[in-house]
Formats: C-alpha cells, sequence, structure tokens
C-alpha cells in the first residue's frame, strides 16, 4: 500500500469517526427515551457505516433550541 493512500484511509477513517460522534451526540440531543438513545448510540458504534445510514434515514435527531427568551425571537 502507498503512503498516500495509507494517509486516505486514515483520513477516511477520521472522518467516520467524526461523523459517528456527531450523530451520537445529536441521538442524545433528541426528545427520545433513554433506551432508546442507547439503542442508537449502540448500533452507532457497532456498525459504523451501516448505522450512519440508518441513522440518517430513520433516526432521532437533536432537539433544535429556540431562543432563551422573547425579547431574542424575530418577529
Amino acid at each position: 500500500m502507498s503512503e498516500s493512500a495509507s494517509y486516505f484511509g486514515i483520513a477516511v477513517a477520521v472522518l467516520l469517526l467524526l461523523v459517528d460522534l456527531w450523530a451520537i451526540v445529536s441521538v442524545f440531543r433528541s426528545d427520545k427515551s433513554t433506551g432508546t438513545k442507547a439503542g442508537w448510540a449502540l448500533l452507532l458504534v457497532i456498525l459504523p457505516v451501516l448505522g450512519l445510514i440508518i441513522w440518517g434515514v430513520a433516526g432521532p435527531r437533536g432537539i433544535k433550541e429556540g431562543p432563551s427568551s422573547p425579547e431574542h425571537s424575530k418577529g
């Protein structure tokens, strides 16, 4: 394996790890039950690539935080 291919493989692995971590944080920020969150997190850890695909299609997303007070809302 050439050196550039090796660096490419490392870069892909790091990118996959970062996206997995982002997905896990998003799961735990969702409003689902603790058991559901744990199940999704386990899926993402055990099957990183397939888990990301499944999570992207059907997984829970983090709750969007709104303004902290009415003065900050636009309208």
